[in-house]
């Protein structure tokens, strides 16, 4: 009996399926867009200020001040970035530098010297921090709420510190850190500080259990939840991560203003949030980048350090980050919908 001869094979209509790529990769490209669309906008402005002041702008002094200025709202912008990527928000940054700075440079402390100055600075920071995460994360406050509280809070407490007199530094070691001949290599300290803590940020938030945890928390808390994470303690630490930003960029704004005010670190929630979102952090939580942060730090200061040459008004310079702040969330909408 002849066995039935099945019909010949076309290899060509054969179909092997293909793998799909990780999905992790799709979001890597998207946010190497993001960066090279950041880094672009950072180039024309560089350009702009190189044509229309090409002596001042392009100075090596006029170039580490930009860096240096960066510095202190960059160092608030990586704690901001991390507390945005888990869903909440931090209105009392400003202020909690204000409170900072001016307790750390009072004439009790100063009598410590350089190590009192930083030490109450980093401690008036976390402390407010904790109040923060506290409220937030065990008493169920709304964050806008909490921290909204903590911002009339801290800017009463920092006039009452001052009596809206300015603080002088007298401490050589701290006034010395804003001199010329204690650059490395032409860069400033500050903004080496500024380097480290953005260093620390980007390993922490990509390469740790804690980032991983923040990014599940600000994307789906209740998954979040029932995956194992506390939730709640996830939210403290990252008020008081915010807090120790803070009191570090009180720090360094004492370096680089010599004094305490309780007028310092005025709009730097807003700028930091601004600084936040253009970088690709989404407001609703989940995702964000320190890289990009940083970039939308560095575009903020160069448009400040652009009309600071050309004279022009500082309303003009208001309505320019916010046309950017508006397109950055547009683009951001455009995006998450075609995701």
């Amino acid at each position: 009996m002849t066995q039935p001869v099945s019909p010949p094979r076309d290899s060509s209509t054969d179909k092997v399926p293909q793998a799909q790529p990780p999905a992790w990769r799709g979001l890597m490209a998207r946010a190497d867009v993001r960066t090279l669309s950041l880094l672009g906008v950072l180039a024309v402005l560089i350009l702009i200020g190189g044509i229309t002041k090409p002596d001042e702008f392009l100075d090596t002094r006029n170039l580490q001040l930009v860096l240096t200025q960066a510095s202190v709202i960059g160092v608030v912008t990586v704690g901001m970035t991390f507390v945005i990527v888990s869903g909440g928000i931090d209105l009392s940054v400003g202020a909690i530098v204000a409170l900072a700075s001016v307790w750390a440079t009072t004439v009790a402390t100063q009598e410590y010297g350089f190590a009192g100055i930083l030490f109450t600075a980093v401690v008036v920071g976390v402390g407010c921090g904790l109040v923060n995460g506290v409220l937030i994360a065990y008493g169920a406050m709304v964050p806008f709420i909490a921290t909204l509280a903590m911002l009339a809070s801290a800017r009463g407490l920092a006039l009452q510190i001052t009596d809206g007199k300015t603080q002088i530094v007298t401490v050589p070691s701290v006034l010395d850190l804003g001199e010329r001949d204690a650059y490395v290599l032409g860069i400033p300290p500050l903004v080496l500080v500024f380097a480290v803590v953005t260093v620390i940020g980007w390993l922490v938030l990509n390469r740790t259990t804690f980032g991983r945890r923040t990014v599940a928390v600000g994307g789906n808390p209740e998954a979040a939840r029932l995956a194992g994470i506390d939730v709640r303690r996830q939210r403290l630490y990252l008020y008081l991560l915010s807090g120790l930003c803070c009191g570090i960029a009180a720090f360094l704004l004492i370096v680089l203003s010599g004094s305490g005010q309780n007028t310092n670190g005025n709009l730097y929630e807003l700028d930091a949030i601004a600084a936040a979102i253009i970088g690709g952090t989404l407001l609703t939580g989940g995702r964000g980048t320190i890289t990009g942060s940083v970039l939308g730090v560095l575009i903020f200061t160069t448009i400040t350090n652009i009309f600071a040459l050309n004279n022009l008004q500082s309303d003009v310079q208001q309505i320019a980050k916010g046309a950017i702040i508006v397109a950055a969330v547009l683009v951001q909408r455009r995006t998450a919908s075609t995701t």
